[in-house]
């Protein structure tokens, strides 16, 4: 008799499509990694800068840009103070809150953003998007978007 504390495990099936699902998120995150190497980047970097750089004013308060990148603010701090020694980014006191700071696109992080970009949005295509049917996109697209939202409004709950 099954209680409702079961374990309802995977069905060969559903194993299948969750370990391709974590393989394919490894090795696409790896590859798009290895793509990003020759600029100095990485891919946290590279977050960091599409952010920054589809921002109003190119900039963003640090807990935004936490939130926004899924990262804690003490491993933000550390990045940023790391893109920050290569003149990537700065950071700028907030002027309605003493305690808040600003991430902020600096011109050398906008030209290295729009130096990259066409080579990664490349790297993207030539390992996904070519990849896979028009039709298949939008099926995936569909299939992911509720798991999206589902985990959004999970974030900071266990």
């Amino acid at each position: 008799m099954e209680t409702e504390t079961a374990t309802r495990w995977l069905t060969d099936e559903e194993q299948c499509a969750w370990r391709t699902h974590l393989e394919v998120n490894r090795l696409l995150t790896y590859q798009l990694e290895k793509d990003l190497q020759p600029f100095g980047l990485t891919m946290n970097d590279y977050e960091i800068l599409v952010n920054l750089s589809e921002a109003e004013g190119v900039r963003l308060r640090m807990s935004d840009l936490a939130a926004a990148t899924l990262q804690s603010k003490s491993r933000l701090s550390h990045q940023i103070t790391r893109m920050e020694n290569a003149d990537l980014v700065r950071r700028e006191n907030c002027e309605s809150d003493r305690r808040g700071l600003y991430a902020v696109l600096t011109d050398h992080g906008l030209e290295t953003m729009q130096k990259v970009a066409p080579h990664h949005v490349a790297s993207v295509r030539r390992h996904f998007i070519d990849l896979v049917t028009p039709e298949g996109l939008s099926d995936l697209s569909n299939t992911l978007k509720p798991i999206a939202e589902h985990l959004r409004g999970h974030r900071g709950r266990p």
